[in-house]
């Protein structure tokens, strides 16, 4: 099945890898965020990927910033692909707010064992599993591996945030809760719970990174809950948590999923999708790099095609600037690499980039030039004595 994975391309610098989203830098002031189709559960990178996750969870995200706005402001520019968005560049608070409606998950199993105060909210007594709080509550982590306890004392005392600051956090992520859980239950849905990140732009308050998606939130069908509470069953990725608890080996939960697992868990998404939206995700005819390079070339992102120009140490610079200029004005990127030990290695990261890349191999020794064709990459040999343009037709020519 066709899956994003990853985004390789040396005309973009990939600032941030995280377990499903990819950061990328378009200038000081803009990012684009890449959702790959990469799943994570139980703090481990799930090896198989889940085909067309990341343009749902994309779709959702930016469907919920754009209700949400007479709430708080967000960071979104525009969605320019199904798996990619343009955001504004905001500084990050480092403080995740979750907020929880029912008392269920991690917070269950800790309540189970005695444990009463949460990120320094108390909860009583006699409550169960999956029981309604009289009102949503609000368990702030730190954005760690682990997602670590924090309360509001300590956040302050931190300097993370302001207390101002974080008052209307507080208000802002209860406020956001409120208004996505009478929407999806409108829909027969429950938000169980789910977190918030926000940032600081121009001065003020924003909300960044993702909203009420399947891998931030917990779901329940209602009519589940409604006939069972304490047994209602997730719409979420629980399902792929559940299928790796159930399939350990030596006692690890495995980190590949079986094909039965990925075309269901896809399919959730999916469903997912329409519930929320009223729109069914429609399945593209191209490939995910594909129409990803094509939307990020009509955007003046990218250009088509990447020039990787391995040449001898020595070689005339200007030369090299003279191909590099005479590429750009054909709209073609241009990544220089200068003949060493590493430039295989150098090259062979951009194999599956997403753009279409091609080796210029200008004066470099016989063994280079062989180890350059291994790659499977177009490759045009070439020497100082060969003229400008005969380069230029010979590139070309590969191009089309």
């Amino acid at each position: 099945m066709d899956c994003l994975t990853s985004f390789i391309t040396p005309q973009l610098e990939t600032i941030h890898v995280g377990k499903v989203r990819d950061s990328v830098r378009i200038n000081d002031a803009t990012r684009l965020i890449v959702v790959t189709d990469r799943i994570s559960a139980f703090n481990k990178k799930i090896k198989t990927p889940i085909p067309h996750k990341g343009a749902v969870l994309n779709s959702i995200a930016n469907f919920w910033f754009s209700q949400t706005k007479h709430i708080i402001d967000n960071h979104v520019i525009k969605q320019i692909d199904d798996s990619m968005t343009l955001v504004k560049e905001a500084t990050p608070i480092r403080v995740e707010m979750v907020v929880r409606g029912y008392l269920t998950g991690s917070m269950w199993r800790g309540y189970e064992s005695g444990k009463r105060a949460f990120s320094g909210t108390v909860v009583p007594d006699g409550l169960v599993k999956n029981q309604a709080f009289e009102q949503p509550i609000l368990t702030p982590t730190t954005k760690d591996d682990d997602d670590t306890e924090i309360n509001e004392e300590q956040i302050i005392q931190a300097g993370l945030v302001s207390d101002d600051m974080y008052q209307l956090m507080k208000e802002k992520a209860l406020a956001l809760f409120s208004f996505g859980s009478s929407y999806l239950l409108e829909r027969g849905i429950v938000l169980v719970d789910t977190k918030y990140e926000f940032g600081i732009l121009d001065g003020e308050l924003t909300l960044i990174d993702e909203m009420h998606t399947p891998d931030s939130s917990r779901f329940w069908s209602k009519e589940d809950y409604d006939s069972n509470p304490s047994t209602a069953e997730q719409i979420d990725k629980e399902f792929v948590r559940q299928w790796m608890l159930a399939n350990k080996i030596d006692g690890e939960v495995p980190t590949v999923l079986s094909d039965e697992v990925v075309v269901e868990t896809s399919k959730r998404y999916r469903e997912i999708l329409k519930i929320v939206t009223g729109s069914a995700y429609q399945v593209p005819h191209e490939s995910a790099k594909e129409r990803m390079l094509k939307n990020l070339c009509a955007n003046d992102l990218m250009y088509p095609t990447t020039i990787h120009i391995v040449h001898a140490s020595g070689t005339d610079s200007e030369f090299i600037n003279r191909i590099e200029g005479q590429c750009k004005n054909n709209k073609m990127a241009t990544n220089r690499v200068a003949e060493s030990a590493s430039t295989y290695a150098d090259v062979s990261v951009y194999v599956n980039s997403l753009d279409h890349p091609i080796v210029l191999a200008i004066g470099v020794q016989d063994d280079l030039q062989s180890s350059l064709k291994n790659l499977g990459l177009p490759l045009i040999t070439a020497t100082t004595d060969d003229t400008i343009e005969d380069i230029m037709t010979r590139l070309g020519k590969v191009v089309q």
